[in-house]
């Protein structure tokens, strides 16, 4: 698996324009991370519903049983009930982890925040160990900073 991930920097002008009047831009930007970052192996966003739950939004990649998860259950609540990005390089480590496939090896959360509430996340799967580092995760909040228009 050979990326350059230099090319987050050239891939930001490509989701600026699929952010510009689109109303399905939550799934534009699934499929283009999906499609250009070949160790995303599945893409998508989780939006609050009001009720301190995560539910499951537009994604790319197999289908999943997690649909609705509750703050604190999984990475994925858990980075919405902290506000805190979560890079997992390792899910069979992880006590909290809930799977959605035997490929999954690693993970990457990072929550959308909007007036200092999250609002949803963009959650990343990967079939390989420890693919995320610092260049992954500041080029994925640019992109939630991005959609929730804190940029």
């Amino acid at each position: 698996m050979m990326f350059d991930k230099s090319s987050f920097e050239e891939m930001k002008k490509e989701i600026e324009s699929l952010l510009e009047d689109r109303k399905d831009k939550f799934e534009s930007i699934c499929r283009y991370l999906y499609d250009h970052v070949p160790y995303y192996n599945w893409v998508g966003f989780y939006l609050v519903d009001g009720s301190k739950k995560l539910k499951l939004g537009p994604y790319v990649g197999e289908p999943t049983v997690h649909t609705t998860i509750s703050f604190g259950q999984g990475i994925c609540g858990q980075a919405a009930q902290t506000k805190h990005n979560f890079v997992i390089q390792d899910v069979s480590k992880e006590t909290n982890y809930l799977s959605c496939s035997p490929d999954v090896k690693s993970e990457i959360v990072i929550p959308m925040m909007k007036n200092g509430k999250v609002i949803g996340e963009l959650d990343i799967d990967s079939h390989y160990l420890s693919p995320f580092d610092e260049k992954d995760e500041a080029f994925l909040e640019w992109i939630c900073k991005m959609v929730t228009g804190n940029a």
